[in-house]
């Protein structure tokens, strides 16, 4: 059995998650898994479990917080699947 790194649980379903950087965390659900790894919104500050946006190498929920915070390259943001900064 491993330990989750976020809630402590010793559970027999645990699982490893490695990241780019090769960290590897280990988690006992998904929602453990998301509380720690998932980034933050840098305009309504919620955890962006979803596509998301970037812009300008920020992270935004979606192409209306990139556009409230980013008005330069913002406009250029679509909430759709694929849509890249420029």
């Amino acid at each position: 059995m491993a330990t989750c790194e976020v809630c402590g649980n010793d559970y027999w379903l645990a699982f490893e998650v490695q990241t780019v950087s090769g960290d590897v965390h280990t988690f006992d659900s998904f929602e453990c898994a998301a509380h720690k790894l998932a980034p933050i919104c840098e305009h309504c500050n919620v955890k962006i479990v979803g596509h998301g946006v970037e812009v300008s190498g920020r992270f935004f929920c979606c192409g209306h917080c990139a556009r409230a915070v980013e008005a330069e390259h913002g406009a250029e943001i679509r909430d759709a699947v694929g849509a890249r900064p420029a």
